[in-house]
């Protein structure tokens, strides 16, 4: 069978784009795990918060619209160890004394500022990505787990691709495999744009009893970040270790390194820790999402580079994704800002 698309990636990037897409034409999506959102769509803090990234994925962010269920409301404060807050856009400037009372777990003298944020919310991730899944699946799309690109050659004016151990036809490819998508490229011949995977730790640690309702706190320094989860407290070093796109694995260290950063401004005294995970954020260059067909190289898509922000953009990235790809117009200059283009 011949399909409009192929879209390359399972994870949240992968099944947002091939549901909008599956709205226009047919699309097969292709996973090379046996299992979707494997990698860091399944490993994300999934985090709606407005103030965070540069003005684009913050635009993207304040534009996107989330199926009802998959939002909790959460605070957030963004706290500052040394000196005065920066400021974040949309967030309000409190007292270091209305800081601990929003999060009294806060050590008297860690902090010097703080500023609130009250837009934001915990994600659903799974729930969102399902959701998608499902809108695929009612506009006709496939999906196919355990199923690896291998192979892609130009077919006249499309393409023939290794797809496990199928060959298929497709007008389109759409490289949205996360850290894995510049040798999707270079499978198709295409330029990579010179994607970054950096690895990420979370831990979850215990030590004296976590409100459920506190708020997800983050250094302005990215030096840690924590928020109440399942009775104890998800924890972060807010590392960024430069990577090749694998199954990525927490380092000892790292973990250790989150839990003395937490203990440090916090009276918790974590002692306990009862699971680690890692992922893989994948940046361009400037850190923003690229989305669209390299010049020179039609039939050929990204649909990546969303770094941390992936999930908290996925509605309107994927819509506007859509819209670049299929050759329309989304308006606000984004073809040109999300543009694979922009680097050589």
């Amino acid at each position: 069978m011949a399909w409009d698309v192929l879209v390359v990636g399972g994870g949240i990037a992968g099944v947002s784009v091939a549901a909008e897409l599956a709205a226009r034409g047919s699309v097969l999506l292709a996973e090379a795990e046996p299992e979707l959102a494997r990698h860091t769509t399944g490993r994300s803090a999934a985090i709606y918060v407005p103030s965070y990234g540069g003005p684009l994925v913050r635009a993207l962010t304040a534009a996107s619209r989330f199926p009802d269920g998959v939002l909790t409301p959460r605070a957030m404060l963004w706290v500052t160890t040394d000196g005065p807050s920066p400021g974040r856009p949309g967030a309000r400037p409190i007292s270091v004394e209305q800081a601990r009372e929003v999060c009294p777990a806060l050590r008297p003298g860690a902090i010097a500022a703080a500023d609130l944020d009250e837009r934001t919310a915990d994600i659903d991730a799974m729930g969102l990505h399902q959701h998608y899944v499902r809108a695929l699946r009612a506009h006709g799309g496939e999906i196919r787990r355990g199923a690896p690109v291998t192979a892609l050659r130009r077919d006249g004016a499309g393409w023939r691709a290794a797809v496990g151990a199928d060959e298929v036809r497709a007008g389109l490819v759409v490289a949205a495999a996360g850290a894995w998508t510049d040798r999707v490229a270079a499978l198709a011949g295409v330029p990579p744009v010179g994607l970054l995977p950096l690895r990420r730790t979370i831990a979850i640690a215990a030590g004296r009893p976590v409100e459920p309702d506190w708020p997800l706190v983050v250094d302005t320094a990215d030096r840690f970040y924590f928020r109440p989860e399942s009775g104890a407290l998800l924890v972060s070093p807010a590392d960024e270790t430069p990577s090749e796109p694998v199954d990525a694995k927490p380092d000892d260290l790292d973990v250790a390194l989150a839990v003395e950063r937490v203990n440090a401004v916090t009276t918790l005294g974590l002692r306990t820790v009862r699971t680690a995970w890692a992922g893989l954020r994948t940046f361009a260059p400037d850190r923003d999402p690229v989305v669209g067909v390299r010049d020179g190289h039609p039939g050929f898509a990204f649909f990546a580079g969303q770094g941390g922000h992936g999930i908290q953009l996925a509605p309107a990235l994927a819509a506007t994704g859509a819209a670049i790809i299929a050759g329309d117009d989304p308006g606000d200059g984004l073809a040109a800002a999300l543009s694979p283009d922009r680097f050589p």
